[in-house]
């Protein structure tokens, strides 16, 4: 069993409370309010902006030359991809990139964020990499679990985009990862292998408080 599937069959109990989630429930059955789904959008953005941050990190870290391309085309990918899709939702709502900039981190956003910056300050590549992919991998295996619970809501007007490039787009990307993951932590030990689990299970309780933070709305930030 490689590494990444370690942890997350550590996570798995945390992971599935997503499928639970009101507000996955109501991208499923695109029953979710906008306006709540608006309000994650923005706090996704700021968390976006964070994320590519520790990548960049990552990249100064690397100890080798495929573990930096791997970062540096990760970070080109949130910066084209990721980005661009939040502001298509921001922008077909009428907001200004002002209101957006206005928009304040939320707590929660700025607890994870927080803690995976510290990570990537202190640790090093397999760190930092495993602080990132909680994030990276369940978005993916929500989005495919929504298509398995209902195959229209990729179809859906609204939300549609969403999961469908959460469910495809990122793939390969995510198969990099595991892979990067997997090769630089073969040889880790027990204990070290431990600390990463800590820091995967950590992350992956953030997604989910991320989760709560969305659908409380802006009473959470």
């Amino acid at each position: 069993m490689g590494t990444t599937q370690r942890l997350i069959d550590a996570s798995m109990d945390v992971w599935n409370h997503y499928l639970e989630h009101p507000f996955i429930l109501g991208i499923q059955d695109g029953t979710l309010e906008r306006q709540r789904f608006l309000d994650y959008i923005l706090q996704d953005y700021l968390y976006i902006r964070e994320y590519t941050r520790v990548f960049s990190i990552g990249i100064a870290k690397a100890g080798s030359n495929e573990t930096m391309r791997l970062f540096t085309e990760y970070v080109a990918m949130l910066v084209k991809y990721e980005l661009d899709t939040q502001t298509g939702y921001i922008a077909d709502c009428g907001l200004s990139e002002e209101a957006v900039e206005a928009t304040p981190l939320a707590l929660p956003n700025r607890s994870y964020t927080s803690y995976m910056l510290k990570v990537a300050y202190e640790e090093g590549e397999a760190e930092i990499l495993t602080a990132l992919m909680p994030c990276a991998l369940t978005y993916e295996w929500i989005a495919r679990k929504i298509l398995e619970a209902n195959p229209a809501a990729g179809e859906d007007e609204y939300f549609g985009t969403w999961v469908s490039s959460y469910a495809n787009d990122y793939h390969d990307y995510n198969v990099e990862l595991t892979d990067a993951l997997d090769a630089l932590t073969a040889h880790y030990t027990e204990r070290q292998l431990a600390h990463l689990e800590e820091i995967f299970v950590a992350c992956s309780r953030y997604e989910l408080g991320f989760w709560d933070m969305a659908w409380q709305g802006r009473s959470a930030w």
